[in-house]
């Protein structure tokens, strides 16, 4: 894991909400506000009297989904709450007072956890070794930890709609399994139920939207390990499909809520063993 480079806030500009806004950046702020909606009703994310932990890195997609969600909060149909929580992983470089700041002038119920998670991957795994599994591990078990000490009843993720084509791209070339994350996830004691509202948001407008509120980013180069530098080669290789073939990876993104199991090969979700049907019952072979 790499130190981060020094910070310095970017130069301050005049946010969209403050000027005259544009009929393209209204569209835009409706566009996602839209699709996070869309996403929180078909995967019932948020209830009646949740509590929503919303983990804020510093980074563009969590900033946006804080916006997204503090303004379907004040439009939604049910009532639930929001708690804002940063995770300084004691990463040298890190700013600790940028997201502080940023909340306490926003008026958002926050806290800022600290654990020095950094130093522990670092003294484990031998450098030039992945140390996202266990980075990734520890970061898991703090946050849920958290979540039951503030009494939230959901924990929001920034993960948008590449994120989610990236990572079922990742685990099929290097770990052999047909995986992505899904939009709402049980944690595996049933004690934690993860949502990711920003599921069908491009990250290109999630950008968009994030310089044109000019929220403070914080850069992010927290892992230089094998796996991170792999995603950055699937996300390039889903960019130039992108430039090849406009809306590829938003058809990608839709195969993965049309899955035909009996059309795959793992013997555990189908079984193998029955009589073949007539074709003509079965519709068509293949596929």
């Amino acid at each position: 894991m790499s130190a981060l480079p020094e910070f310095s806030p970017p130069p301050r500009r005049r946010p969209e909400r403050e000027g005259r806004p544009s009929g393209r950046w209204n569209k835009l702020q409706a566009g996602l506000r839209g699709q996070v909606g869309r996403a929180i009703v078909d995967y019932r994310m948020i209830e009646d009297g949740d509590r929503v932990m919303v983990c804020l890195s510093g980074g563009k997609d969590s900033y946006t989904l804080l916006d997204m969600l503090l303004s379907l909060q004040r439009r939604a149909p049910v009532r639930f709450d929001l708690v804002a929580v940063n995770l300084d992983q004691k990463q040298p470089g890190f700013p600790p007072e940028v997201l502080p700041a940023y909340l306490r002038e926003l008026g958002v119920e926050h806290r800022i956890v600290e654990e020095d998670t950094y130093s522990v991957v670092t003294r484990v795994i031998e450098s030039g070794r992945t140390m996202c599994g266990l980075c990734s591990r520890l970061r898991r078990g703090i946050l849920y930890r958290v979540a039951d000490e503030l009494g939230a009843t959901k924990i929001a993720l920034g993960h948008h709609r590449d994120d989610i084509v990236e990572t079922l791209f990742l685990n099929m070339f290097h770990g052999a399994r047909l995986k992505a994350m899904p939009p709402k996830l049980l944690s595996d004691d049933g004690r934690h139920v993860v949502i990711r509202p920003l599921a069908y948001c491009a990250e290109r407008d999630i950008a968009r939207y994030a310089r044109g509120r000019a929220f403070p980013i914080i850069p992010c180069n927290l892992c230089g390990s094998q796996l991170n530098l792999q995603r950055v080669r699937i996300k390039k290789m889903l960019a130039d499909w992108e430039r090849e073939d406009p809306g590829r990876t938003d058809r990608l993104f839709r195969s993965l809520q049309n899955v035909t199991p009996s059309h795959l090969a793992d013997r555990k979700l189908h079984d193998f063993g029955f009589s073949p049907e007539p074709a003509a019952a079965s519709g068509h072979e293949g596929g």
